[in-house]
Parts: structure tokens; C-alpha cells; sequence
């Protein structure tokens, strides 16, 4: 998978790095491949709001470390990927995915531990668009470009108080997220099945643990807060990459792409719903906006390739 194929601004990385062992078709099969990624899409989303809502007990690092940890801890005893046969650039190789998947998620916890969820997820997303927009070298892209720049402007104007610096986390966990794309589709390469994906959530594990620690120290260890942390990685992490697998066994990767646009829509609704965050009209045509522009963007690399493979929290 060459960088060009994975510019595709969507989340997933099951599709190229692997995931865990998806359940028997039969049992999810109901829900129809469009349900899989509107449930996978739902699951990430209301997993960061309850990620949210976790942050006064355990601190945003803590957050972080426990959702590495638990989900880190499932895929490997799941995957159980094996050590040997690998050179020392397929380890190099993962070793940067761990790194850059433990990047992107501590710098989105620490935006949407000071900005509205939706408004963190929209500024997200810029990253994978703007990979998407650069790769393609197409000039209807820079329409679609126009359209995201429209939309972080008003979202700018919309929300007098937001925090600058959730902001700029939130774009820089975007850019953490292009290269996690990347990542993911090289490791993909190397590692057969989810080893892959479970030995890189086991480097961001081991890296980030000890940022919890020192903010949170024993607090990670309540139960409370423990149970909540594994609820957190199982919607984050885990259960997601599952759903979006069996619905890629049967959804075209392009309309795959295009249904992960809709992420700032989904968030904005877990926001409001879970933790109170209602939506002025400007930053709902924001919202909009950036939206039109990701399935733009994953559109005209429909119509320049035919297939876009869709990469990914």
C-alpha cells in the first residue's frame, strides 16, 4: 500500500494493520454492513465521551494510559502475535506506529479535556483530509480544501471562548492521525493478521503509562476508575476495529471512506447527548462544512483510482 493509497480520510486502521479476530459473521450480521460502521462509528465516539467524563478521576494522561493498556492487554492474549522472524526494520516499523498511535490519542484527550468533542473531532480530521488533498494532486481538491478552511474559520468565529491550545492539540493529534494512516498501511505490510496492531498498541502502551503514572498515580487503580478505563478502551479501541473488519468484507472501501466523514456529526451528538455540549448554528455549518469536504475528497479519489483502501482510534 504506497502512502498515496492510504490518504483516504478515515480512521481505521483494521483494514491495513489488521484487528483482533472479528466474531462470527452471524452473530453481527443482522445489522448489515452500513449498520457495522454506524455502530463502529458510535462506539468510538461515545467511548470519548465517556473518556470525558472519566477525566476528573484519572486526569487526561491517565485516561490515555488505561485505554492503551486494557486494549493493549485484549489484543495481544486475543492476537497473540508471535516475536521472532522479523528484522530490525519491521521492529523499527512498528516501534514508530506505537509511537505515533500514542501521540495521536494523548493529543486528542488533551483537547477534548479543554474544547467541545465535536469541535476536537472536526479540527481532527483536518489531518487525514489534508493528506488526502496533498497526495492526489488533483485541483478539484483544492475546492474541497476551500470548504474544510471555511469551515475551521467559522468554527473559530462560532466559539468565542475556545481554548487555543485544545485547539492547536486537536489539529496536532489531525497531523499524528495522517501519519498513523501511513503507519498503519506499512505495518500492515510487515506483520501478518492483527500482530501488528497488538504489538504497536503494546509500545504506545508501555510509553504512556508512565505519563499516567505521574499525573494520576494510584488513582489509576481504584476500581471505579479501572472499570471505566477498560469500558473506554473496549468502545475506543476494541470493539470498534471489529465491527469496521466484518463491514469491510462486504462494503466497498469508498463508501467505507465516505461513512467515516460523518465522525464530527457523530461526536457532536455524543457530545450532546453524554456530556451536555449543545451546537450554535455556526458550528454546526462548520461541522457541515468540513464534512462536505472529507467525502469531497474521498470522492474525487473514487473517481481518480477507482477504490480508495481506507485506512485507522
Amino acid at each position: 500500500m504506497s502512502t498515496s493509497e492510504t490518504a483516504a480520510p478515515t480512521r481505521q486502521s483494521a483494514t491495513s494493520a489488521g484487528t483482533a479476530p472479528a466474531p462470527a459473521p452471524g452473530r453481527w450480521g443482522a445489522l448489515g454492513p452500513v449498520g457495522l460502521v454506524l455502530a463502529g462509528g458510535v462506539s468510538v465516539q461515545f467511548g470519548g465521551a465517556l473518556a470525558v467524563t472519566l477525566m476528573p478521576r484519572a486526569g487526561a494522561l491517565g485516561v490515555v494510559a488505561l485505554r492503551l493498556l486494557v486494549a493493549a492487554v485484549v489484543l495481544l492474549v486475543v492476537c497473540r502475535p508471535r516475536l521472532r522472524g522479523y528484522s530490525r526494520a519491521d521492529w523499527g516499523t512498528v516501534v514508530v506506529f506505537g509511537i505515533t498511535m500514542a501521540a495521536m490519542n494523548g493529543l486528542f484527550y488533551q483537547a477534548v479535556d479543554r474544547i467541545p468533542l465535536g469541535t476536537a473531532v472536526t479540527l481532527e480530521v483536518l489531518g487525514p483530509l489534508a493528506l488526502s488533498v496533498l497526495v492526489s494532486r488533483r485541483a478539484l481538491n483544492l475546492v474541497w480544501a476551500g470548504l474544510a478552511l471555511a469551515g475551521v474559520f467559522l468554527l473559530g468565529g462560532g466559539v468565542g471562548d475556545l481554548d487555543p491550545l485544545g485547539a492547536a492539540f486537536a489539529l496536532t493529534a489531525g497531523a499524528m492521525w495522517a501519519a498513523y494512516i501511513v503507519f498503519s498501511g506499512r505495518t500492515g505490510r510487515r506483520f501478518p493478521q492483527a500482530d501488528g496492531l497488538a504489538l504497536a498498541m503494546a509500545v504506545g502502551a508501555v510509553l504512556f503509562l508512565p505519563l499516567g503514572v505521574v499525573e494520576s498515580g494510584t488513582k489509576l487503580l481504584d476500581p471505579v476508575t479501572l472499570g471505566l478505563g477498560a469500558a473506554v478502551a473496549i468502545l475506543s479501541s476494541v470493539l470498534p476495529y471489529t465491527l469496521e473488519l466484518l463491514a469491510l468484507r462486504r462494503l466497498p472501501a469508498s463508501t467505507f471512506a465516505i461513512m467515516m466523514s460523518l465522525e464530527p456529526a457523530l461526536a457532536a451528538a455524543a457530545g450532546f447527548l453524554i456530556l451536555d455540549q449543545t451546537l450554535s448554528t455556526m458550528e454546526a455549518a462548520a461541522i457541515a462544512l468540513v464534512i462536505a469536504a472529507s467525502m469531497g475528497a474521498v470522492r474525487t479519489q473514487v473517481g481518480r483510482r477507482g477504490r480508495p483502501v481506507a485506512p485507522e482510534v
